[in-house]
């Protein structure tokens, strides 16, 4: 197991995120909805439905708001939570770089149409179901930060089951590490490095890609950066992977 360092795209999505709150509110409600319908509404017994809720309330959505998620999801308030269906779609990016998008939809034919458009008004094609999915592996991964100690680390980290971790720097948090497990051992894994004094911040899974396309040129960035807004800004999506790297200097090219 080592540790290394690549993860700018996901703080700069984040830092998208704490610009677009209302979008953000909508996008955590549904997952809540989702979360609640699939099992127990108790965040005590349902580990997708705690993580949800953990994640909501760390970009300040109000209690009263989750309240009323759960008791959607969990048929209190009718059937408005039956409507949602977990969707995934696949498409290609400028350069060819593969991208993989989940989605919560009420409705299949709106959301295609618009990812559709989004891909075709920024250099790239909605795919087929499996066209680029064979290129990413799905994780569970528990962030951890203000990491102090990596020997540590490393020890929780073994004894909950992870398979590897990556260390980033972050302006806010210090040493954050991002902590990579099997699917099924994502709960577990989250709890052991609890127990063991960390600050988790979230547990999540994320797909993970098994090749990524090296991307140099501001142009080709520019258009890639510019077609991940584009995803990302649709109601119905929920996240946007890809298999590109890029410098800290190109991936800041449209958060200005």
């Amino acid at each position: 197991m080592a540790g290394h360092s690549k993860w700018a795209n996901i703080k700069r999505q984040k830092a998208r995120v704490d610009a677009v709150k209302g979008k953000t509110f909508a996008k955590l409600s549904r997952e809540i909805i989702v979360a609640a319908r699939s099992g127990v509404p108790n965040p005590e017994g349902n580990f997708r439905l705690r993580t949800a809720i953990d994640k909501a309330k760390a970009a300040g959505i109000p209690n009263e708001n989750i309240e009323r998620a759960i008791a959607k999801g969990s048929g209190q308030l009718g059937n408005d939570g039956d409507n949602l269906e977990e969707i995934r779609y696949e498409g290609y990016g400028p350069g060819g770089v593969a991208i993989l998008i989940e989605a919560l939809t009420d409705n299949r034919n709106r959301t295609a149409a618009d990812l559709r458009s989004a891909f075709t008004k920024n250099g790239g094609n909605l795919g087929e179901t499996g066209c680029v999915s064979w290129m990413f592996e799905q994780k569970g991964v528990v962030t951890v930060t203000g990491v102090v100690g990596e020997d540590e680390l490393l020890e929780a980290s073994l004894e909950g089951g992870a398979e590897t971790y990556e260390l980033s720097d972050d302006e806010e948090e210090g040493e954050v590490a991002s902590v990579f497990t099997e699917v099924s051992n994502l709960e577990t894994l989250n709890q052991t490095l609890k127990d063991k004094g960390f600050s988790v911040c979230e547990a999540e899974l994320r797909w993970i890609p098994g090749n990524t396309v090296d991307v140099t040129e501001a142009d080709l960035a520019r258009s890639l950066l510019k077609l991940m807004d584009a995803l990302e800004d649709l109601d119905d999506v929920q996240s946007v992977t890809a298999n590109f790297e890029m410098a800290d200097e190109l991936m800041s090219l449209t958060m200005a």
